[in-house]
């Protein structure tokens, strides 16, 4: 499939996928060419594009800290940053991205 943003191999990346404004890294080659992993990056990216990108990656990591009090753990911690949380709801539907409303992660903020 052909993916709007640039999809990179980097073989060292500490994640399997990563998205860093415009471009979508992968640890593999054979995940350039999945699409649920991409799609999920692309949310990212339209995220990080609504808070003009240097803000989300504040916004990211102080979501990620407070997690990290709250659930003293890393992968809990990160699995509840909202960002992560509207990306992984949605990214096995080919359709998300075409439906997606401006700030959608919002949503993800728990009660």
């Amino acid at each position: 499939m052909k993916w709007r943003y640039p999809v990179l191999v980097v073989p060292s990346l500490p994640a399997n996928g990563m998205a860093l404004f415009p471009f979508i890294l992968v640890k593999l080659e054979k995940s350039r060419f999945d699409e649920a992993m991409v799609r999920h990056e692309i949310i990212h990216l339209r995220q990080q594009i609504e808070l003009l990108v240097l803000p989300f990656y504040f916004f990211y990591l102080i979501n990620y800290l407070y997690n990290r009090l709250i659930y003293k753990d890393h992968f809990e911690a990160y699995m509840n940053i909202v960002f992560e949380r509207e990306a992984y709801a949605n990214d096995a539907f080919p359709d998300y991205l075409k439906r997606r409303k401006l700030f959608s992660w919002a949503k993800y903020f728990k009660n």
